[in-house]
């Protein structure tokens, strides 16, 4: 088991390594000087030769390329010159001290990703830690009402196997897997949002935190969260129903199940019983790919709906041009997809055995 865990993490790190450096070379060859991208209309000659040494802009591509390396780097090194960039600012690393050699000193830290273009002395971490809570909230709604919602019709669909309802229920899923998430952020806001508003009460666009008219802080607004949660998890609402529907099909038709029907059991204690637990399997599997993706597809529903997640934020920083918030983003975002299918493999490699030996 620990060598498999090991495999794995080996893996992992070779895919982030392989993210880190498409995510530098994309950004670092767009067209534009960074520095100016800083100081906007307030630039001279002077401000662009600090900002460029200060962020080691002034540096070859090559030497930009390891700098953000070890930024990243959970084990770093720094100088003990204060003009280098590598050098331990007081309050630009989280780093313990492990060892010294030389000018050179070894660190252990929480990975720098650097300050934000637009908001000034503001780290990017801070930026995706005031932000990424409200994406995960958001994805979790979601995907609990996927699972539901979809577990039942997919149960439904299985038991009126060929009939009108389980047509009906197909169109939903096909629909459901067709449908761009943008256009049914935009069409579900219309509705439930401006269109039917008297009677739904809800809000075309707002976030889980709302200011109190009264200045007397913020207070949680559950409400805001119904509309693109359901927006959210409309994709993976296809894909559960129809998983559930073809895996309860295939259980129905194991010797277990006519035993129990044998025996006069009804439907409700066979599903109940026998065949769900054993139908779960794929829609676990799918379920687990899915939560990760919808941290990056909440893009367009937290844009459209006003909601103050990651994706929101990526969408800002994409037309302000803050680099360093999106390189940060899209890292936290593929290092999600790699934990998620790390633990994943591991609970498959426990539960299978057959999977550890291959």
């Amino acid at each position: 088991m620990i060598r498999y865990l090991l495999n794995k993490m080996g893996y992992a790190l070779l895919t982030l390594f392989g993210v880190i450096t498409v995510i530098f070379v994309l950004f670092t060859i767009l067209p534009g000087d960074p520095a100016r991208m800083m100081l906007d209309q307030n630039e001279n000659s002077e401000q662009l030769a600090i900002v460029k040494k200060k962020y080691g802009f002034d540096k070859p591509i090559s030497t930009q390329y390891l700098y953000y390396l070890n930024d990243l780097s959970p084990i770093s090194f720094h100088s003990s010159n204060p003009e280098d960039y590598t050098f331990l600012t007081e309050g630009k690393y989280n780093a313990f001290h492990l060892v010294k050699l030389g000018n050179t000193t070894t660190v252990l830290k929480t990975p720098y990703l650097r300050e934000s273009f637009q908001k000034s002395g503001k780290k990017v971490t801070d930026v995706i830690g005031n932000t990424l809570p409200n994406t995960f909230i958001l994805a979790l709604f979601a995907i609990v009402i996927a699972i539901v919602i979809g577990v039942l019709l997919g149960i439904i669909s299985a038991l009126y196997k060929d009939t009108w309802l389980d047509r009906i229920i197909a169109l939903i899923s096909t629909l459901g897997m067709s449908i761009p998430s943008f256009f049914s952020a935009i069409l579900f806001a219309w509705l439930f949002g401006f269109v039917w508003h008297h009677f739904t009460r809800l809000n075309m666009t707002g976030s889980l935190y709302e200011v109190d008219d009264f200045g007397e802080g913020s207070y949680i607004q559950w409400k805001n969260i119904i509309l693109p949660a359901i927006v959210l998890g409309i994709r993976p609402l296809g894909v559960v129903i129809q998983l559930m529907r073809n895996s309860l099909l295939e259980t129905f038709g194991q010797d277990y199940i006519r035993t129990a029907k044998a025996k006069g059991l009804n439907s409700y204690q066979i599903i109940k019983n026998h065949a769900l637990k054993n139908s779960l399997n794929p829609v676990v599997t799918a379920i687990s790919g899915w939560f990760a993706s919808m941290l990056a597809g909440a893009v367009f529903v937290e844009y459209i709906f006003g909601w103050n997640g990651l994706g929101k934020e990526i969408v800002e920083a994409l037309n302000n041009l803050d680099l360093p918030v999106i390189m940060g983003s899209v890292i936290v975002i593929a290092t999600t997809f790699v934990v998620i299918n790390i633990l994943v493999d591991l609970v498959y490699a426990y539960l299978d055995p057959k999977i550890r030996l291959s």
